[in-house]
């Protein structure tokens, strides 16, 4: 966890201002964060962005003229390096599918605020955060409707490409050892070979994985 001395500079783009307001207070209220600014649009955001560059970008994706979906996208053209975390009142499929494409690092649900700053705190150590709203949908929302999945680019074996597809349709490690005919801890040992092959995090990173790449 990033220590207190520690400070994460965010920028924080809402349209409604006391949302971005309330935002502003309760992430400098855990004392490891600052917010350099706040906007109010994703044309703002884009500005903002490149006045400050911060840490983290914290942003809607509703917004007048330019949304923050668009915006987003403008961002990482610019600079791929950029951390964006879409904070939202829309649980929308498509919507996190577009953020997950444009390579944003998560899409959390404006009602959890008591969540905002842990996921602040996993976005900066590197970590792809959702809020437990999206998590439930995700094993089905990027369970893909075919299987054409170049596993040897990336090292992988054609066992290895089964399992990442059973992870991707949102199966546990039990449902994929009776479908394969493995143990559990064989399943677990594949899984976390395969997650040392592509330089993953997690079984929801590996469904985000093959989504973006089948």
């Amino acid at each position: 966890m990033q220590n207190k001395g520690q400070n994460m500079n965010i920028l924080i783009v809402d349209d409604d201002s006391l949302v971005a307001v309330s935002l502003k207070t309760i992430i400098e209220a855990g004392g490891d964060a600052r917010v350099l600014a706040t906007g109010h649009s994703g044309s703002e955001a884009v500005k903002l962005y490149r006045k400050h560059h911060p840490d983290i970008l914290l942003m809607d994706i509703r917004m007048e003229g330019m949304s923050g979906l668009e915006a987003g996208r403008e961002i990482l053209k610019e600079d791929p390096s950029a951390r964006i975390l879409f904070l939202t009142t829309f649980n929308d499929d498509e919507y996190i599918r577009t953020a997950l494409d444009i390579g944003a690092k998560g899409y959390i649900i404006k009602q959890d605020f008591d969540g905002i700053l842990p996921a602040l705190r996993a976005v900066q150590e590197g970590q792809t955060v959702f809020g437990n709203q999206v998590v439930d949908r995700l094993p089905e929302m990027l369970s893909p409707k075919e299987q054409g999945f170049a596993y040897e680019e990336y090292g992988l074996t054609a066992q290895e490409a089964e399992i990442i597809l059973c992870v991707a349709d949102g199966l546990s490690n039990r449902e994929i050892a009776e479908k394969l005919f493995l143990s559990e801890g064989t399943v677990r040992n594949y899984i976390s070979q395969i997650l040392a092959k592509l330089d993953l995090r997690d079984r929801t990173n590996l469904a985000i994985f093959y989504y973006k790449h089948k």
